[in-house]
């Protein structure tokens, strides 16, 4: 098949097929495509929707006010018969599958995203399917991916896949919308993702699922600059999963950029939420973006948010353009003392340094270049 490593994400219009309910029969032939995968010496990740409408389901449609705690209990009670039944599905086709529940907490700090990391291997090295899914039971906004587009982009840099695949209710990415627009058609190939591309993504169709066309392209984007291909297509296309895999041209396809990041910057670009920007001149654009150079004090024009040494910040042009995302050497009060000035003020407006670089070359994902 030529793919040594796939995710695939289920969104919760797939695995309900539209209903208010699990379409189990639906799961288990998505189970079975992941089975034949295996089976042809392919490792496979699933990072599965679903919590909150199985906990409905259980819970028979109890009527809750909408609130963060009832998000969270249905998540609770939908987590345990969401597992039991891929445990059950995949156990047809004598297959173990394992859980791991993530919150942004777990991708921010290093040595979590590590453990993580490992847990996920491990699984993969004996067989076992990893079934990945956000910790909506404990999670708070803050520190939620938000997601399961984007929470299956940063698994797959966990266990270092070199396939996405997005599945979904649409067939993949249109130049305008199917649903109000019969002359819609599907882009097949995008190779690089700019803003007229982000134009074209629309919301959530189903109303039952947290993502729409716009997370899987930001999720598309994370993938892709670390190697890894994504294809966003209809969960209900026959044999979508293997055919995919087989490289067959359904839905949209995006190409992985050539010379991924490596393993530090993929995950300063998956992990750790910003805490904060940074405006920066025309010279310092130009120095970051298109010469690969480190930010410098005297480029900064103004500094956005309040953060400590080793946050990490999004680095905008002046007209609020986002060029960047990197890790700071110091903290925001730091920052607008020495905005502006020459690299060789810093220890004397400061009394100490730590180094020339406010964000070093090593420690920044260029965004647009």
């Amino acid at each position: 098949m030529g793919y040594r490593r796939v995710v695939v994400k289920l969104g919760t219009s797939v695995l309900t097929s539209g209903s208010k309910k699990l379409d189990k029969a639906h799961m288990v032939e998505l189970a079975r495509q992941m089975t034949q995968l295996m089976h042809a010496g392919v490792e496979v990740v699933l990072c599965t929707s679903g919590a909150i409408a199985a906990g409905r389901e259980h819970l028979q449609y109890p009527v809750f006010p909408d609130t963060m705690a009832n998000k969270q209990l249905l998540a609770a009670v939908g987590q345990s018969q969401l597992i039991l039944a891929w445990s059950q599905l995949f156990s047809i086709y004598g297959l173990h599958v394992g859980q791991l529940l993530l919150t942004r907490a777990d991708l921010h700090d290093r040595e979590r995203y590590l453990n993580a990391r490992d847990t996920l291997n491990a699984l993969l090295a004996n067989n076992i399917i990893p079934i990945i899914n956000e910790n909506d039971a404990v999670a708070t906004n803050e520190i939620k991916v938000g997601d399961n587009d984007n929470l299956s982009a940063r698994a797959a840099l966990l266990c270092d896949a070199d396939l996405l695949i997005l599945l979904t209710d649409q067939k993949g990415l249109f130049d305008a919308d199917p649903r109000t627009n019969p002359d819609a058609q599907l882009i097949k190939q995008v190779a690089n993702i700019d803003d007229s591309l982000r134009l074209l993504a629309g919301g959530a169709v189903s109303g039952l699922g947290t993502g729409g066309m716009a997370t899987k392209l930001e999720a598309a984007d994370i993938a892709r600059r670390a190697g890894i291909e994504v294809v966003i297509a209809s969960g209900h296309h026959p044999d979508v999963i293997t055919k995919i895999a087989d490289r067959e041209s359904i839905g949209t396809h995006f190409s992985a950029i050539e010379n991924p990041l490596e393993s530090r910057k993929q995950w300063i670009l998956a992990g750790p939420a910003t805490q904060g920007k940074l405006v920066i001149d025309a010279g310092a654009s130009t120095a970051v973006v298109a010469n690969g150079r480190s930010l410098l004090s005297k480029g900064i024009v103004a500094v956005e948010g309040k953060f400590d040494r080793g946050a990490t910040l999004l680095i905008i042009d002046q007209k609020g353009k986002v060029l960047a995302k990197g890790m700071s050497r110091y903290c925001a009060n730091d920052l607008s003392k020495i905005s502006g000035k020459h690299s060789n003020d810093i220890e004397h407006l400061l009394g100490y340094d730590y180094g020339d670089a406010v964000i070093h070359r090593n420690d920044m994902v260029v965004l647009n270049n």
